[in-house]
């Protein structure tokens, strides 16, 4: 009992738990599309960034890297998730491991995740809309307030419309992608347009490039842009609890989405780039990929229709990602760690709205600081690259965790049931641990993001400061606190 120490726990009633209670809805589907669905907007744009770094045969080799690094992860999450199967996510994983300051500094990087990607997908919403409208500049916020109003409003409708959206607009932005691939096909010549980046990250106007022009160093620095092909996939156990059967349709959800999102990503990387008029060179700096693509494919004359088709992927993700920042807050207030009334869920819909609204105002807020503080160029420019960096390295530092979690849950919980074993054990872990962290070397050699590394430290110095005076003498016995503290017994008495 010695880690449980240096924290006190508050007794709370049935009343307290009444007013926090979720509504089981989510079967394998539903669960199956909430991973992709978060994922799903960085095959439309930010992977290709990669191409400018490595050229294609070094995006290729990045790609492949991190797949094995989310291959590690979902097998493990696979395992735990039932587990383990509570609201709490990688907190839930790391509070039973690692103990309550384990548990509360795991949670705190995932909150950095999932508080600041939804404000980065909901500013390229923006600047889509923008584009489509014909707005200023200026007027970016509203398009931004407009999207954080109606998708939480959505997610606080009901547990039940929240996954029916989910499901349609996930299926709808992989039809996008299919029609993309079936409509490209005709127009794609590899070796001219894909292979158009010669060494040096030079054009080569006939193609037939090198496959590593910027040999492996390129590849390896085109991981941080490789990881928009897979984030967030690891949100569904924070659907645990609105699971029906979660020990049996979670490892399948999860590992189905995988599948989809893999076959996807190598789709995007093959066809994108090889599009007669675009070429991998071009893509390198696009901000919209798929719709340079669409255009090329379909002429620029019907570009406001295409990008509309285009938004689909961006609102997927913003929509699933609401639903997870929601419960991941939601999770840590429940239990004390961070204040109590943000867990408090709505009377009858039993969606937890207070999370979900704070999330989404403090997301809101930093954005508008930065956007009102700096100017609009300025600001935009910070918002699109600052912040997507920062959840970028806040998700790293939750794999990383969930990786160690995953190893000492065997190692010292071998007694909890795990109705689903990892094939790959440790090792699988162990790839998540090792990739993850040269995923974050080879962004703190970029310039922009080292500004999002020291934005995630003020976070994590900031919400530590919080638990170490106040959170930490108010934890509750919440589902994972009392399942966590019932393994630490049963492990004592063995």
């Amino acid at each position: 009992m010695s880690n449980e120490q240096p924290v006190h726990y508050e007794k709370k009633d049935e009343a307290y738990f009444k007013k926090r209670g979720l509504r089981k809805y989510a079967g394998i589907w539903s669960l199956w599309a909430l991973g992709v669905g978060a994922v799903i907007s960085g095959h439309y744009s930010g992977w290709n960034l990669g191409l400018a770094s490595g050229g294609w045969g070094g995006m290729l080799v990045a790609a492949t890297i991190i797949a094995l690094m989310y291959l590690g992860l979902t097998f493990c999450i696979a395992e735990m998730s039932p587990a383990l199967p509570h609201t709490g996510g990688a907190y839930s994983f790391a509070r039973t491991t690692m103990g309550p300051w384990g548990g509360f500094v795991t949670g705190l990087c995932e909150n950095v995740e999932y508080v600041l990607t939804p404000a980065v997908i909901v500013y390229f919403i923006g600047s889509y809309l923008t584009g489509i409208f014909g707005t200023s500049p200026e007027f970016q916020p509203v398009w931004w307030l407009a999207g954080y109003v109606l998708f939480i409003g959505l997610n606080i409708w009901g547990v039940e419309l929240s996954f029916k959206v989910t499901l349609v607009v996930t299926l709808l932005a992989l039809g996008v992608l299919v029609v993309f691939w079936m409509s490209a096909l005709p127009k794609i010549d590899f070796k001219v347009w894909a292979l158009n980046i010669g060494p040096g990250g030079v054009l080569l106007p006939g193609g037939g490039g090198p496959f590593l022009p910027m040999g492996m160093a390129g590849a390896m620095a085109a991981l941080p842009f490789a990881v928009w092909l897979f984030l967030a996939i690891e949100q569904l156990p924070l659907a645990a609890e609105e699971s029906v059967a979660p020990q049996k349709d979670m490892p399948r959800g999860i590992l189905c989405g995988m599948i989809t999102l893999i076959f996807s990503a190598l789709m995007i990387l093959w066809i994108n780039p090889s599009v007669a008029g675009i070429g991998a060179h071009a893509l390198g700096t696009s901000g919209e990929p798929l719709l340079d693509g669409f255009k090329a494919i379909f002429g620029g004359g019907t570009a406001s229709a295409l990008a509309l088709v285009a938004l689909v992927g961006l609102v997927a993700s913003f929509h699933t990602i609401i639903f997870a920042q929601g419960r991941q807050i939601y999770s840590l207030s429940r239990a004390g760690y961070f204040p109590t009334f943000l867990s408090v869920t709505h009377g009858s819909r039993k969606t937890p709205h207070v999370a979900m609204i704070a999330g989404g105002i403090l997301g809101l807020t930093i954005m508008l600081g930065l956007f009102f503080g700096l100017g609009a160029k300025k600001g935009s420019a910070v918002i699109g690259g600052t912040l997507l960096n920062m959840a970028v390295f806040g998700a790293m530092l939750s794999y990383i965790a969930q990786g160690i979690s995953y190893m000492l849950l065997g190692r010292n919980h071998a007694h909890i049931e795990r109705p689903y074993r990892s094939p790959f054990g440790d090792a699988g872990a162990w790839v998540t641990i090792v990739i993850a962290l040269v995923t974050i070397y080879y962004q703190l050699l970029d310039s922009t993001y080292r500004m999002g590394v020291l934005g995630v430290a003020g976070w994590l110095a900031a919400g530590i400061v919080y638990f170490a005076l106040v959170g930490r003498h108010r934890l509750i016995l919440a589902p994972e606190e009392e399942f966590a503290l019932k393994a630490l017994n049963a492990k004592a008495a063995k």
